[in-house]
């Protein structure tokens, strides 16, 4: 969100003041720096959100995959002769990666979109008029 807030101010300083020239470099380089440290602290929290749930991720794979190995043993031996073990297990791994892309998808797609999108509409809603929120999330709907 800071972002585009820190751009838009690098912009808007952009237009010289009549009188001021120590703040037609100060500022502008100023906001500059603030925007490229942004632009940073954008990149070191995404990874340092990937370290953080890495490990949630992996305990639900682990889960997951020992509950299906559970199963397994549990079957009779008439379904492990007539199946190919190498089709099984195969399956297994394509589950558990499936669940892996879903819970990362979930953690790291679906939730901050949908936490932007409200600090966004909180933004507008309180910078300016209200039906700006409204306009931008009936165009999000």
């Amino acid at each position: 969100i800071g972002v585009p807030v820190v751009l838009k101010h690098i912009v808007d300083s952009l237009t010289l003041a009549p009188g001021d020239p120590a703040a037609v470099m100060v500022l502008p380089v100023s906001l500059l720096l603030a925007y490229g440290a942004l632009r940073l602290s954008t990149t070191a929290f995404t990874e340092l959100r990937e370290f953080v749930f890495i490990r949630v991720t992996q305990r639900a794979v682990r889960t997951i995959a020992l509950q299906v190995f559970r199963h397994l043993h549990a079957l009779s031996l008439r379904f492990h002769l007539n199946r190919q073990t190498g089709g099984v297990t195969r399956d297994i791994e394509r589950g558990t990666r499936a669940v892996s892309s879903l819970v990362s998808f979930a953690l790291f797609s679906i939730v901050p979109t949908l936490l932007e999108i409200v600090l966004v509409l909180i933004y507008l809603s309180t910078h300016y008029d209200i039906w700006f929120s409204i306009i931008t999330f009936s165009a999000l709907v």
